[in-house]
């Protein structure tokens, strides 16, 4: 069965793709290493209670907040996408 350019499986791997690029951003996001008292931005005190409750974190609340808006704004775009896949 003719089925364009895409080959036998062409679908799942690109869903595969995307899902295994998705894991590896999260986790590339994870802090990591000791936690630091004062924010790496500002330097504001990071209260204790949110060191404890965030292992290796390294910004105080309000900066936190401001990097996951930016972060918000990443669009994620399949570059391993077929050309079907793409003109549609």
């Amino acid at each position: 069965m003719a089925i364009g350019w895409a080959g036998d499986g062409a679908v799942q791997e690109q869903i595969d793709a995307t899902v295994k690029d998705g894991i590896a951003r999260a986790r590339n996001r994870l802090p990591s290493g000791a936690g630091l008292e004062r924010c790496e931005e500002c330097d504001a005190p990071i209260p204790e209670g949110r060191r404890k409750a965030v292992p290796g974190v390294r910004l105080c609340l309000i900066c936190q907040q401001a990097q996951d808006a930016e972060d918000a704004a990443f669009t994620g775009y399949n570059r391993r996408g077929s050309k079907d896949s793409q003109l549609r």
